[in-house]
């Protein structure tokens, strides 16, 4: 979790990730910082992200995402 915290802050870096629950909802994470994400969390993690996997209730908290990186390192 700590790495993906430091892969938000190198995207966001005012953005208080361990609390906030509405990054997309509130359009803190505009759809530039959701490809660039995309790509950082393929490359750290050595995950695909699929299309079906985009959607706002995996990118609004840093909890949501590191959940989808944990489901899909295990497939």
């Amino acid at each position: 979790m700590e790495e993906l915290l430091e892969v938000l802050q190198d995207i966001k870096d005012d953005v208080d990730f361990e609390t906030c629950t509405t990054l997309i909802d509130d359009h803190i994470l505009d759809s530039f910082d959701i490809l660039q994400l995309i790509s950082s969390l393929n490359d750290t993690f050595d995950i695909s992200i699929p299309a079906s996997e985009i959607v706002p209730e995996n990118f609004n908290s840093a909890e949501a995402l590191w959940k989808m990186v944990q489901k899909l390192q295990e497939e």
